[in-house]
């Protein structure tokens, strides 16, 4: 299980270099054009995906900042964001590199951002961060062509053929 995670944070930090470059060749303005998806804009998205691994990685190992709620706006200027991205990448590639197999099996107790009680286990919350961070790339992909922009391909078997090449 241990490897699948170590692809995912790969699949993730590719993907996320892939979105934010087509992202970065869009104006302020389109970057934060209201478009009708749950969060607004690429950037109110992109911030909450920002706030939603900020949470998750802090019940992991108790460190760094835990927004209050998941449409907090860390960053409206997007390099800002972009670094802030980077960093959450770097620290979730660290994060699942220092996991076991046991650590995965386990399970955290923590309070979600509404003060709701949960245990669950390293495994299934890892994989639900991966997963949120894919639904809310999907809806940015959407956008990029709402805009008239060519969205980059972001399936993981892209990822997959390039590391087999």
């Amino acid at each position: 299980m241990l490897d699948h995670f170590k692809k995912f944070a790969l699949y993730n930090r590719w993907a996320n270099d892939r979105l934010y470059s087509a992202i970065a060749e869009l104006s302020s303005e389109e970057q934060h054009q209201d478009l009708g998806a749950f969060f607004g804009s690429l950037n109110g998205t992109l911030n909450h995906v920002l706030v939603g691994d900020l949470l998750w990685m802090e019940r992991f190992d108790g460190k760094g900042p835990k927004p209050a709620t998941l449409d907090t706006v860390l960053h409206e200027d997007f390099k800002a964001l972009k670094i802030a991205r980077e960093e959450a990448d770097e620290r979730l590639s660290r994060l699942v590199s220092a996991c076991s197999e046991d650590y995965l099996c386990s399970y955290i107790d923590y309070k979600t951002s509404a003060g709701i009680a949960c245990r669950d286990r390293v495994s299934d919350m890892l994989g639900h961060m991966f997963n949120h961070q894919t639904h809310h790339r999907g809806q940015c992909h959407h956008m990029l062509s709402q805009l008239g922009k060519s969205p980059p391909p972001l399936d993981i078997i892209y990822l997959l053929r390039e590391m087999d090449q």
